[in-house]
Formats: structure tokens, C-alpha cells, sequence
């Protein structure tokens, strides 16, 4: 019996697979990153990479005891005693704040912007778009308060989307307010829902004195049918004087450069440590449930991890929902480049010779070669194959002389070069 690989994962594919789509293309997932990099890093972020498991308690802590992460999809993967347990971390946040607490790094300039791309894990049904292991690009930015950060973090996150090709993209734009200002809505709530506790999902119902906020991310239809028809303020009427003063900075800035986005009073962040702006990214084209990312500021996290307060702000989206949303615009990833030079030996005692060129090639080029002897036909059909621009056939006459003959297999124009110049001639070529 064939072993396959586990449910909610994918293999990531070479160019010219069969069943190649975007989402499980290598070429595919490596231009998204590449372009995401380019763009956070021309803005000062940098990269950050922390462990793909981490200590219980701080996934519990980071994420949230109530979430549907934490309470039925997460991945333990050891114990040892009496230890709380290791997990495949589900986001990229939590450990990249404590990676900023433990290592000290409130010593580099602020606002210190990170980036971090990888697999996160979470054990959910499997659907296309949903893996349960699946990739993130996140950028957090820490040690500043000012609406000039958050509204910089949401441009980034769109033309991190719009530099890749997409068109058909949204931002959703809301506020929590402060604490003082959570603390009077969520009251709202538990006297809005109480008397039709029993109405409600037994999730909801665990929520409403925990973190009633959270009973309207709930995914019962249920749950959704009771808030429509309670006509449940939205977080934004419950706003204090500063955080709506700072709501409306982030929209101003966004304005002024030409960030479009909705207002959605929807948009809630149930988790105590979080602050004042969240948004979300959204795109029909993935289906239903059409978010791509989202982000928000979660001020008390730090403190919430057991460290000194920190604010900061970052958000994140899905490699493979950004794919398919790329997928369903009918964005073209570039070619695929190929060699700059293909070698290919005519005789079989020549092949190490060929292979020796190739190599010291590759100081500057991208340069392969034949592992047998070939005849010329089958040596340029081959080069063709793989994409290559110069192709050389070594024989026993251009081993006496010294010098090979490149064909371009573009114009079709043929150079003679000497081989002790070869490595010079692609440096040059290779700028074209």
C-alpha cells in the first residue's frame, strides 16, 4: 500500500508537474514571498524566524483560552512529565513577540519592524484553502502607539497584494477601542444575551461571561441568526474620545494615500490585549468565506506573555488563499528561468570535461550540463527543454583548440570563446 502524504497538507511541485496549480506550485509560493519580502524590507522590516513549535502556555496566552484555535485545533506534539506540552504553533505573533521579550531586542531602534514567512498548523477540516499545515507571511511592528504605524502596516499588507497582480481586493476597517471601552461593551452584551442564553450555541453560552465579544465570531448559524435578530450595537458606538480620535488618524492617512477601504462595524478582536484598530483583507474570488488576512494592534500581549508592556501591531495572511485568490483573477506568475548555459559533451570521454566547465560556470551563471554524450540534435532539444539561452557541444576538436562555440537559442547567433574567457563572456551576458 502506497503511503501518501498526511490529510490538510500539500507538496509544494517543480514547473511542469502534472495537476499543477498555484497554491501547490514551489515557483508559485516562492514569487509571493520574494515579492512580500521586497516590499516590507524596502520599508525597513526585517526577517525574524522563530521555532514551528512552541510552549504550550504561550500559544494559550498568545492566542487565547477561548479561541477555536486553542480549545479544538491545535497540535500537541510532546510531553515530558509534568510539562504543559509543546505545540505546532498555529500564527506567527505570539512567539515573535516573545522572541522580542527573551532576546532583548526592546534595544534596537523602534519602531522595530519584523517579518517572518513559514508553516503554521492547526487541526481543522481539510478544504482547499484550509490545510492544516498551511503558510503565512506576518509582519509585526513593535514599540510605537501611533496611528501613523497602524495605517503604514495596512498600505504595506496592500501592495504586498497589489505588487503581485491582484486587482479585486478590499480592506475592511474597524476599531475595538480600549480597554475602559471593551469592558463597557462587553457589559453590553452579557445584559443583550442573557435572557436568550439558552438560545445559544453551548460554545456562546461558555462565552458569554468569559468573553461575550467572542459570540459574534461564533460559527453557528444559530448564534448569527440570534445577534441579527437582537440588532446588536456594533463595537464602534461604544468608542471612547481617544481611541475614536485615533480611528479617525488611520483612516485620514489611509485617505491621503489613496488606500481604499470600508468601515465594517463587524469587526471584532475578542482577546483582552488587543487595542483600538483590526482589519481584514478580503477577495471574492476564494470563495465564502473570503478573507485572505487580517491584522490588528494588540498593545497588552507582551504584558499578557510576562513581559513589560510593549505595544504593537502586525498582521497576516494565508500563502495558499492568496494564491487561489491570484488563481481565480488569472494572474500569470514570470517565467520560469532557465539555465543561462547548457553544456553537452559529443563523446562519452568528454563528458567530464563538459561537466568541469559547467561547474566553474556557475560562479556567475546558472549553468547545466549532459551526464552522457549526446548528439547535437538531442543536445539542443534538451536545452530547449529546460529553458536554457546558450547551448555548447564539446567535442574532441574543441578540447585541442581551447575554444567552444555558444549558440544562442534566441537570436540563433553562435560566439566563439575561448574557455579560459568562458566565465567572463556569461558574466557579461548573463546582465542582458
Amino acid at each position: 500500500m502506497a503511503i501518501n502524504r498526511p490529510k490538510g497538507t500539500e507538496d509544494h511541485l517543480p514547473a511542469g508537474s502534472p495537476k499543477l496549480t498555484l497554491d501547490v506550485s514551489a515557483q508559485a509560493h516562492a514569487h509571493l514571498v520574494n515579492t512580500a519580502r521586497t516590499v516590507l524590507e524596502r520599508a525597513g522590516a526585517q526577517r525574524i524566524d522563530t521555532p514551528l513549535f512552541e510552549e504550550a502556555d504561550l500559544v494559550k496566552r498568545g492566542v487565547g483560552g477561548s479561541t477555536d484555535i486553542v480549545r479544538k485545533e491545535m497540535f500537541t506534539v510532546y510531553y515530558f512529565g509534568d510539562h504543559g506540552g509543546y505545540i505546532l504553533r498555529p500564527e506567527g505573533t505570539a512567539g515573535i513577540v516573545r522572541a522580542y521579550l527573551q532576546n532583548g531586542l526592546k534595544q534596537l531602534p523602534a519602531p522595530l519592524k519584523l517579518w517572518l514567512h513559514g508553516p503554521m498548523f492547526r487541526a481543522e477540516r481539510q478544504q482547499r484553502g484550509r490545510l492544516r499545515q498551511f503558510h503565512q507571511v506576518d509582519y509585526e511592528v513593535l514599540g510605537s502607539t501611533d496611528a501613523l504605524v497602524d495605517a503604514e502596516a495596512i498600505a504595506l499588507m496592500v501592495e504586498v497584494v497589489k505588487t503581485l497582480g491582484l486587482k479585486q481586493v478590499r480592506v475592511k476597517l474597524g476599531s475595538i477601542g480600549d480597554p475602559q471601552d471593551r469592558e463597557a461593551y462587553n457589559q453590553y452584551l452579557r445584559d443583550l444575551f442573557s435572557p436568550v442564553r439558552e438560545r445559544l450555541s453551548g460554545d456562546s453560552q461558555d462565552r458569554l461571561e468569559r468573553n461575550p465579544m467572542r459570540i459574534l465570531d461564533s460559527k453557528s448559524e444559530g448564534d448569527q441568526h440570534v445577534i441579527a435578530e437582537l440588532s446588536v450595537k456594533p463595537m464602534l458606538a461604544f468608542l471612547g474620545e481617544e481611541a475614536r480620535a485615533h480611528f479617525g488618524q488611520v483612516q485620514k492617512y489611509l485617505s491621503d494615500w489613496d488606500v481604499e477601504f470600508d468601515i465594517d462595524p463587524s469587526i471584532v478582536r475578542g482577546l483582552d490585549y488587543y487595542r483600538r484598530t483590526a482589519w481584514e483583507l478580503h477577495h471574492e474570488g476564494v470563495g465564502a468565506k473570503s478573507a485572505l488576512g487580517g491584522g490588528g494592534r494588540y498593545d497588552g500581549l507582551a504584558e499578557q506573555l510576562g513581559g513589560a508592556a510593549v505595544p504593537g501591531i502586525g498582521w497576516a495572511f494565508g500563502v495558499e488563499r492568496l494564491l487561489l485568490a491570484m488563481e481565480a483573477e488569472g494572474v500569470e506568475l514570470p517565467a520560469p528561468e532557465g539555465p543561462l548555459l547548457y553544456m553537452a559533451a559529443l563523446d562519452e570521454e568528454n563528458v567530464p570535461y563538459a561537466a568541469s566547465l559547467a561547474m566553474s560556470a556557475r560562479s556567475v551563471a546558472r549553468a547545466e550540463f549532459a551526464y552522457r554524450a549526446m548528439k547535437p540534435a538531442s543536445a539542443f532539444r534538451d536545452a530547449e527543454r529546460r529553458g536554457a539561452r546558450l547551448v555548447a557541444l564539446i567535442g574532441s576538436n574543441e578540447v585541442a583548440q581551447g575554444g567552444i562555440t555558444l549558440k544562442n537559442l534566441v537570436s540563433g547567433e553562435q560566439t566563439l570563446v575561448e574557455t579560459s574567457d568562458l566565465v567572463a563572456f556569461l558574466a557579461e551576458h548573463g546582465k542582458e
